[in-house]
Order: structure tokens, then C-alpha cells, then sequence
């Protein structure tokens, strides 16, 4: 398994149960580098069968998203994970890159406050596509249909997939 992906390249590859031996690797090294054990595997790596950006997503639940430990951060740093500078409503992104140049990310941290909207949105979202194959189906058809067009436009890949995860999110609430 090889994980990474280029600055604004969008790629996807077949799903790999390597994915969810890397998060158990890399949750437990979290564990031992930082108090907070709220550790979960997002994104489309963490769904079954679900081709993929070879990205690994992690999300960490924190207290206060605005008063977060330096030791949470330090303690990120010395397994390599970098503050990135993206400006997100609630949430906190770290990277991993594969070398110093800083080009090809393997691995995401999103910092979220444990168990608020945000943390139950993205956990709603691999579970259900989890437990719904004709989910899992249609978001993979989504997926690739932009795929058709581009290879590159990370934003513009998240956006074009926008709709369908709004959609499913929002079974979350009725």
C-alpha cells in the first residue's frame, strides 16, 4: 500500500484493508504522544470497498477547539504532522507529507470538538455508507464522474462531491 497524493491531484485507488492497519498503527502512536485518545477513521479510505484518494483522514476530539494544548500540537509534530493553513469553521487540519519538500500528503488530522455537529457529521457519514451498498454505489458513480473531467482540483473534487454528502448527512437529522 502507497499512500500519497500531490498538491491539487486527485486520483483514486481500490480500496485496500492496509487503510485500517495504517490508522491502528498510527492511532496508537497518537495514543502514546497525546492525552486525548478520541481517535477516528473518516473519510473514503475508512469506507469498505470505497475507491479512494490513497489519503489516510483522521479525526481527533478535542475539548475546545479554540483553547487546544501546544502539547497537542508538539506532540502531532514529533509524528510528523504539520498545522496546515486552512481556514475551516471549527475544525483544525495537520498533515503528513512523504519528505521535505512538502509536495504529496499521506495522511489528514482534523482536530474537532469531540461529539459536536462537525465530529457527528463525518462519523454519520462513514457509517452509513458502510452499512448501504447502493450509498456507497451512487457516491462512488459521483466520485468518478468528475474524475471523467479532471485529474487535478482538489476543491473543486470536494465541491462537485458536496451535494451527495450533504444529502446523506442530513438523514443524520430526520
Amino acid at each position: 500500500m502507497k499512500l500519497g497524493v500531490k498538491k491539487d491531484e486527485v486520483k483514486l485507488v481500490d480500496y485496500t484493508p492496509e487503510w485500517n492497519e495504517e490508522l491502528n498503527r498510527v492511532k496508537s502512536n497518537i495514543n502514546l504522544n497525546i492525552e486525548e485518545n478520541r481517535i477516528e477513521h473518516i473519510g473514503s479510505t475508512a469506507i469498505k470497498d470505497m475507491s479512494a484518494k490513497p489519503i489516510l483522514d483522521i479525526i481527533v476530539g478535542i475539548d475546545d477547539i479554540q483553547n487546544v494544548d501546544e502539547a497537542v500540537f508538539s506532540g502531532l509534530k514529533n509524528l510528523g504532522f504539520l498545522r496546515l493553513r486552512v481556514e475551516r469553521p471549527n475544525e483544525i487540519i495537520l498533515a503528513k507529507f512523504t519528505d521535505k519538500t512538502y509536495e504529496e500528503k499521506t495522511h489528514y488530522i482534523h482536530l474537532v470538538e469531540f461529539h459536536n455537529e462537525l465530529w457527528d457529521n463525518l462519523t454519520f457519514f462513514r457509517d452509513y455508507l458502510n452499512h448501504n451498498e447502493d450509498a456507497r454505489k451512487e457516491y462512488l458513480e459521483v466520485k468518478l464522474e468528475y474524475l471523467k473531467n479532471s485529474t487535478t482540483g482538489v476543491n473543486e473534487y470536494t465541491d462537485y462531491k458536496e451535494e451527495f454528502v450533504k444529502k446523506i448527512i442530513k438523514k443524520r437529522t430526520s
